[in-house]
């Protein structure tokens, strides 16, 4: 088994990325669905987030309900980081969980864990390298104006919340750039994959 993270800023291409690796035979953890799941009634995580935010986060069905949870912390450090405290260490239990699983039917595997807070979460040290895809942050603005049809302020903001591209760089084992083509992307990452499968 080898893993690699794979990380990104918002419009930087880490989820096309990672999609064509899985082409090319890649096992593919992503972190925000496992996020997801972290979410889900019965998890240590959801009992804990209850607890701790009260139960009129709750829909009818018994589900959490993100948009209130996230008034609850949004732009509040304090509070964001109780919510991180208590589903980030659930994510990487998962995450480990799921390398173990795909290990152990395909003990040769190449694992990719995708996670745009691989560095914030402190999960870099759960793979063998760590693949930065990047993006010029003019490029990453058009991308997400056509992709999610957002302001640009709130594009920016959401650029200005995130680590930067040279912060994510000097953890780096390997950086794709994303700046051109989709063809020059997939030229890059085949590469990188020929490098890994031969090692």
């Amino acid at each position: 088994m080898f893993v690699i993270c794979l990380t990104g800023g918002i419009g930087s291409g880490k989820s096309t990325a990672a999609k064509y690796l899985a082409t090319l035979g890649a096992h593919i953890i992503d972190a925000d669905k496992l996020g997801h799941e972290a979410y889900m009634p019965g998890t240590r995580a959801y009992k804990e987030i209850v607890k701790t935010f009260g139960e009129d986060i709750l829909a009818d069905n018994h589900q959490i309900d993100r948009r209130i949870l996230g008034g609850k912390v949004f732009g509040q450090a304090e509070e964001l980081t109780k919510l991180t405290d208590i589903v980030w260490p659930e994510i990487r239990a998962m995450a480990e969980s799921a390398f173990k699983k795909v290990n152990s039917a395909h003990a040769d595997a190449i694992i990719i864990f995708e996670a745009a807070v691989l560095i914030e979460a402190g999960w870099d040290d759960l793979g063998d390298e760590v693949w930065v895809v990047t993006v010029e942050r003019q490029t990453a603005l058009q991308r997400c104006m056509t992709r999610d049809g957002l302001t640009q302020e709130a594009i920016e903001n959401r650029l200005n919340a995130q680590l930067s591209n040279e912060d994510r760089i000097s953890k780096a084992d390997q950086v794709i750039s994303n700046d051109d083509s989709q063809e020059r992307l997939k030229a890059s990452l085949e590469q990188q994959w020929a490098r890994v499968v031969t090692r």
